[in-house]
């Protein structure tokens, strides 16, 4: 008797699992699509944000993938046009070296390689410290930088950069970030 509860109950277990993972599948499937759309939704701002000059296509559509200085990755480029002509690119970047793991921005990028700004659009930085790499006050400094031709680090590491205070660490973060995203540029600048 004891045995035929014990598979009694390993068969119902089984059940409520198999269906449990069938309706996580099916609400995944459902929610797969709208997400995909808010997170697209949330770079298509953020590449608006950081392209300062008039464009007439649609650099979502026109995305392409650029290798990374010394070749260990790709990251995005969305170039902006103007009736053809590409007038300055916007590339999604990341660095693994933020206080809260990896942060993603979306920098933007005159043709000679100056910085028109950047949008973070991934982070999970302190709320308060260093989620403020995101506020003017911090972002500002880097628009009409060329990351080359500036002591491209935060103050503390002998730089021009004011970092963050008591976020040091997301600081450095953002400029690892812009740093990839400059020198991808720099290589991709070339083809252009």
């Amino acid at each position: 008797m004891k045995k035929l509860s014990l598979t009694r109950l390993i068969l119902v277990m089984l059940v409520v699992a198999c269906g449990s993972a069938a309706l996580l599948g099916f609400v995944y499937e459902i929610t797969k699509a709208p997400i995909q759309k808010a997170n697209d939704d949330k770079e298509l701002a953020a590449i608006s944000g950081v392209i300062l000059e008039e464009f007439n296509n649609n650099p979502f559509q026109e995305r392409t993938q650029i290798p990374t200085k010394h070749n260990q990755g790709q990251l995005t480029l969305y170039p902006a046009r103007k009736d053809g002509k590409i007038k300055a690119v916007a590339i999604k970047t990341s660095s693994d070296k933020a206080f809260g793991g990896k942060i993603e921005l979306i920098v933007g990028f005159f043709l000679d390689g100056t910085i028109s700004g950047y949008k973070v659009i991934h982070s999970k930085e302190t709320p308060g410290l260093g989620a403020k790499v995101s506020e003017p006050k911090f972002s500002e400094q880097f628009i009409g930088v060329k990351p080359k031709k500036k002591t491209f680090k935060v103050k503390q590491d002998g730089g021009e950069i004011d970092a963050v205070t008591a976020a040091t660490i997301s600081s450095r973060a953002v400029i690892d970030a812009i740093q990839k995203a400059y020198d991808a540029y720099r290589k991709f600048s070339t083809r252009i």
